[in-house]
């Protein structure tokens, strides 16, 4: 039975490494600028065929006109049935000079994790994966960098979003070590939402997609924050 995934991202977002996108125009076929949007169709490649895609909002509109209930009505029946939500973290996700309340992701991370009752079914929270795309020149450190002293990953949190950093570092009893450096170092599954790089998801892709199942069937071992602030 197929998995039903709800993929949040930034449509227009072109801080992304170039995936060599071709597309139909009135001279014929051209290569565009790689956006966000393309990782999607790579994203559909490389599930299964029974997977089920549902695409989050494909604009830049602000949201500080509408109201919360039109918000909630756009996203209900598309989070309703899924049970996985993807995050395509990107460089140029945010629009820092707008509200984060006035952006689609992180409503979209907030119905993903709230649970909804219609006729007489409740919904699950979904897993959410958050998986990291390379910026335009094809790395990642803008977000995760490797720590040689420590040999762990260094997460760069108060980059994303406050709900999505909010969801992660946030199991209640964590596995952590003392680096020689003074660093404290997380162990194990230590964030409900997972970060995973574009090119180690696209190696094991039921690997985390399991994953972010596992984690929401553990989801009482975490302080889940759906609300945005």
């Amino acid at each position: 039975m197929g998995r039903k995934i709800f993929v949040s991202y930034k449509y227009e977002d072109t801080y992304v490494e170039d995936l060599n996108v071709y597309e139909d125009t009135f001279w014929g076929k051209q290569k565009v600028q790689t956006k966000a949007r393309h990782y999607v169709n790579e994203l559909a490649g490389i599930l299964s065929s029974e997977d089920h895609i549902y695409k989050g909002e494909n604009d830049g509109q602000s949201l500080a006109n509408f109201s919360d209930e039109y918000i909630a009505s756009t996203l209900r029946d598309k989070i309703y049935d899924s049970s996985i939500t993807i995050v395509l973290v990107s460089k140029g996700m945010k629009h820092i000079w707008q509200a984060e309340i006035d952006q689609w992701i992180p409503w979209e991370i907030s119905y993903s994790l709230k649970e909804y009752t219609r006729s007489g079914r409740t919904s699950l929270s979904n897993g959410i994966l958050a998986i990291v795309l390379p910026d335009e020149f094809g790395s990642y450190e803008y977000y995760l960098t490797h720590n040689s002293v420590c040999n762990c990953t260094s997460y760069n949190t108060p980059f994303l979003f406050q709900i999505l950093r909010d969801n992660m570092f946030n199991k209640k009893e964590s596995e952590t070590r003392l680096c020689s450096n003074g660093t404290i170092v997380y162990h194990g599954d230590f964030s409900y939402i997972k970060s995973v790089k574009w090119e180690e998801f696209k190696i094991s892709p039921n690997y985390y997609l399991n994953k972010a199942i596992e984690l929401r069937d553990n989801k009482d071992q975490y302080n889940i924050t759906k609300t945005i602030k």
